[in-house]
């Protein structure tokens, strides 16, 4: 099977209330990376109200409680088929206040607390102070290790069980300023709270979503071709190790 022979289909859960900080720049870079090299994408916009069919990936982005919360309920609503979905390997990322409800729930700092929809063994409580600025992490499973991007978040998340750090902390707050990691993944899942956005300066990363996303859908493990990715990792290089 030759990768123009290749699609992946995606999923972007509530784009017009969770899309901060340049979030939608990470289905642009997986759109346009699998373009490049002739694979077939199909994007479908989940609004409030949709169903969701079966997809490849899942996207989430970030934004404030007020949306958080216009989302959570509908989200939850489609939990049991997401549960399975991910159970069949398919690939979710979400993105700060994305990755929050893919936790167990969140508490704001004022108001109720907001079901999450459990892909993962983690909570979110909202913290007294903001975390600005770049972070780097290292990761265990990346080549190259680092991942780098932009937190902007005052949610304190903390992760359980069979659920793992996405990387430890080089620069940066993280998951919670305490326990020194950033970010979380369990089978397919990831969450972190890096903006930027993440993937266009993360290449190698989203390289792996798409891999993860082809092995879904094909049932097969499917190595990509290499890009030229020169522009890329200087943009990755230029704030690796860099504080705000």
């Amino acid at each position: 099977m030759t990768e123009k022979d290749l699609k992946i289909s995606i999923a972007h859960l509530y784009p017009k209330l969770l899309n901060l900080y340049g979030d939608m720049g990470n289905i642009i870079t997986l759109t346009k990376r699998c373009q490049w090299r002739g694979i077939s994408v199909e994007i479908d916009n989940i609004g409030l109200g949709d169903d969701i069919k079966e997809h490849d990936l899942y996207f989430i982005g970030g934004g404030q409680d007020k949306q958080q919360q216009e989302v959570a309920e509908e989200l939850f609503s489609h939990k049991d088929f997401l549960h399975s979905e991910r159970d069949k390997g398919a690939v979710f990322l979400g993105i700060c206040g994305g990755y929050q409800l893919f936790g167990h729930y969140y508490q704001p700092f004022e108001g109720d607390k907001l079901k999450g929809i459990s892909l993962m063994d983690a909570y979110t409580v909202a913290g007294k102070k903001r975390f600005i600025g770049n972070v780097t992490i290292e990761t265990d499973f990346l080549n190259p290790k680092t991942l780098v991007g932009f937190e902007n978040h005052s949610g304190l998340t903390y992760l359980e069980n069979d659920t793992k750090p996405l990387g430890k902390t080089v620069v940066g707050n993280g998951n919670n300023s305490s326990d020194g990691f950033e970010g979380a993944r369990y089978k397919n899942v990831f969450g972190t709270y890096l903006h930027g956005s993440l993937l266009p300066k993360n290449p190698h990363f989203a390289d792996l979503l798409i891999e993860l996303a082809l092995e879904k859908r094909y049932g097969e493990k499917i190595k990509l071709e290499k890009l030229n990715d020169e522009f890329e990792y200087n943009a990755h290089k230029s704030v690796t190790g860099k504080a705000y």
